[in-house]
């Protein structure tokens, strides 16, 4: 059949509308044509723009090392050693947000910070200077620090409430201290829960490529604007593998407003301890798996005990929105306003209740280390919040330490957790207090550091 000059001529002609179209479709899902009405042909232009008010952040933290010879004074006093504890450095590396430019604000992770002796900041222009903490909020990881450079440059906070799935997001941060690195991604998902245990959570998801290092740093709209701080990722292998998680810069906005403020968070508490519903307890109870968090405990003198709620009890929902585990409540407690008034929907004995109740501050007990022993000068303790006690951790906080009181030269921080004096467990402060009466000739401290368990001998 001979060839027809007609129909080949259409069919060249299909064939570039056909990759004219692929290469529309392919630009649209790379990036936007325009934001604002403004043609947006790079991203360079709001790079340059965020870059100079990310920075990174190095901290040195001296920690003492144990060994079982050295320790002992006898085998020290035979080998003439000197009598002090013996240390090593640890570094590590972070990146942050300046998010005040006139007071010197930065915003980071609290694990990036957490037990530092010393913290360094470096400012885009190579600047270097030393930072002090604020505040520091352990459950939602986040800390405020504060350097006395001049010239900065701040990010402006955008309502990350008004991001949506699929918006373009970009990470900046200095991963394995690479130098400042740049990636881009969309928001992959948003509300995510229950990747840790315990703390506060409600990350934004992003495939914007997040790697050790990075934490801290900044994920920002196509604006320039703050949507987030970068705080974790998921893989298998510690490098990212798309998967990355950031704080929402508006839980990051009240975190920041209450540390400036009280140098604390300060949240409510309904006063009750849950445990998730197994196949076997949905099976004894006549509900759903995954459905609600069963009350273990009701604290005397809460909001629930006030209210009326009783173990046994299966919460299902708080103010309409569904409950289906023990962190959907925690993170619903830690994240409304303290006085906002709850309706707690609940099921008892297979009937389904509704009670009032107002969400209030937990009691705490407060206490000064001087007033127990003359080792813990310097000390504040206090009760574990509700989230520290989540994993079942029962014990002492430290609250503050003076950094020229014998316990910080032994080795204790702020955020450590006093769970055992000379190898005895304690419940709370209270507990702490009453073991100290007896006055023991030496005090080793059991101390709970993060995942890090050790003693701590004071003198």
């Amino acid at each position: 059949m001979p060839w027809n000059p007609t129909f080949r001529s259409f069919l060249i002609a299909l064939g570039f509308s056909i990759a004219g179209l692929f290469t529309a479709l392919s630009v649209q899902a790379g990036l936007p044509p325009a934001v604002d009405g403004q043609p947006l042909p790079s991203l360079a232009p709001m790079i340059d723009r965020v870059t100079p008010a990310v920075v990174n952040i190095n901290t040195r933290t001296r920690v003492q090392v144990r060994d079982p010879f050295f320790d002992d004074p006898v085998f020290r006093r035979f080998f003439n050693m000197p009598n002090q504890p013996r240390e090593r450095v640890q570094q590590s590396l972070g990146s942050g947000v300046i998010v005040d430019a006139a007071k010197g604000y930065v915003l980071t992770n609290n694990h990036v910070t957490q037990g530092a002796d010393d913290i360094e900041v470096t400012l885009h222009d190579n600047r270097t200077v030393k930072a002090r903490v604020i505040g520091s909020d352990p459950d939602t990881d986040l800390t405020v620090l504060q350097i006395p450079a001049e010239n900065l440059q701040a990010l402006t906070l955008a309502a990350s409430k008004n991001l949506r799935v699929g918006d373009f997001v970009v990470a900046v941060g200095d991963p394995f201290g690479l130098g400042q690195t740049v990636t881009s991604g969309i928001v992959s998902a948003l509300d995510r829960t229950g990747l840790s245990r315990g703390g506060y959570q409600n990350f934004i998801q992003t495939d914007a490529s997040i790697n050790p290092g990075n934490s801290g740093g900044a994920l920002v709209n196509l604006r320039g604007e703050l949507v987030g701080i970068n705080s974790m990722i998921f893989s298998p292998s510690g490098a990212s593998v798309g998967i990355g998680f950031a704080i929402p810069s508006d839980l990051a906005a009240n975190v920041m407003r209450q540390l400036v403020e009280n140098g604390e968070v300060r949240r409510g508490a309904l006063g009750v301890e849950t445990q998730d519903v197994t196949p076997e307890l949905a099976s004894m109870l006549s509900i759903g798996a995954g459905k609600g968090t069963v009350v273990t405990r009701v604290r005397s003198g809460t909001p629930a005990a006030e209210a009326g709620l009783k173990p046994g009890d299966v919460i299902t929902s708080v103010n309409g929105k569904a409950i289906g585990s023990g962190q959907d409540l925690h993170n619903i407690e830690g994240l409304t306003p303290i006085g906002t008034n709850l309706t707690v929907g609940l099921l008892r004995d297979g009937k389904a209740l509704s009670l009032p109740m107002i969400l209030k501050v937990s009691a705490s007990t407060n206490r000064r280390g001087l007033d127990l022993d003359a080792r813990l000068t310097g000390v504040q303790l206090a009760d574990l919040s509700d989230s520290q006690r989540r994993p079942g951790v029962s014990g002492s906080a430290v609250k503050d330490i003076d950094r020229n009181s014998r316990a910080y030269a032994s080795g204790l921080r702020t955020g450590d957790v006093i769970v055992g004096i000379n190898q005895r467990d304690i419940e709370d402060t209270s507990d702490l207090a009453e073991l100290l009466q007896r006055t023991p000739r030496q005090l080793l401290l059991t101390v709970v550091r993060g995942q890090s368990v050790f003693y701590l001998l004071l003198q």
